[in-house]
């Protein structure tokens, strides 16, 4: 029997509006992968991310997408979570008044009440916060903190990657998470990547730069311009950019 497509893309066309931004999008990723979307500004990587998460404020206009078998455009954004998806913003948001813990707990088990779980005991919340807390080297004192308020770039970051440990996502969407990353942010990132890596969970890694994908070495490579993938590769892909540039890549 044929294995199942994690994430099926085709022919997707997309935008806001009423300008459209991706003109013909086809990716295929299987269980265990780990994708990588390159591109200049511009190119329409931040309107594919915002498309498979089910932002209201993009609009599809043609092609289809199927995540774990299911039509994902008849999915809500919550849905698309429940099932297992987990989009890493490049710009994450504040939430005044909500501390990090009762975020993740409301997270964690509205995804377990989707599965027909009953919610997780408190005690056993608790110790995987701080377990997952320790693993991006987040200090205890963050878990009373408001979300992402007054927090540095980086701090939101590994907030992000805390988030994803936590919901142990079947496919993760990271856009331009190393995005003003210093380093030690940087393996961070990437432990973390690493960490859910197995034959069942995918990754897309969006980004502009190759220094992400030397600690994770993803399985593709895709190069994105004007709303459609022109190139795809291994890491070797990556490496022309570096030196050569994206005007180097036309199909």
């Amino acid at each position: 029997m044929a294995e199942q497509n994690l994430l099926e893309i085709r022919d997707l066309h997309a935008g806001i509006e009423g300008k459209e931004i991706l003109h013909g999008i086809n990716l295929t990723i299987k269980p265990g992968e780990v994708h990588a979307v390159m591109g200049p500004n511009g190119a329409g990587k931040s309107t594919l991310s915002a498309v498979l998460a089910g932002r209201p404020d993009y609009t599809v206009t043609g092609g289809s997408i199927t995540f774990a078998g299911r039509n994902l455009l008849e999915m809500s954004p919550e849905e698309r979570s429940w099932a297992g998806m987990f989009l890493s913003f490049q710009y994450p948001i504040e939430i005044p008044g909500v501390s990090i813990t009762n975020f993740m707990k409301a997270a964690v088990n509205a995804r377990r009440k989707a599965k027909g779980e009953l919610e997780m005991p408190p005690a056993q919340f608790l110790k995987l916060l701080k377990e997952k807390m320790a693993f991006v080297g987040m200090k205890g004192e963050f878990a009373k903190r408001e979300v992402n308020v007054g927090f540095s770039g980086g701090e939101k970051k590994r907030n992000e990657i805390f988030q994803m440990a936590m919901l142990d996502p079947t496919l993760s969407i990271l856009d331009e998470t190393d995005s003003g990353l210093d380093v030690d942010a940087l393996k961070i990132v990437a432990d973390g990547v690493n960490a859910l890596r197995s034959p069942e969970k995918s990754a897309i890694i969006i980004t502009h730069y190759k220094h992400l994908l030397e600690l994770i070495t993803p399985d593709r490579v895709h190069v994105l311009k004007a709303g459609r993938i022109v190139a795809t590769g291994g890491m070797e892909l990556a490496e022309r950019i570096e030196t050569e540039g994206f005007d180097s890549i036309n199909g």
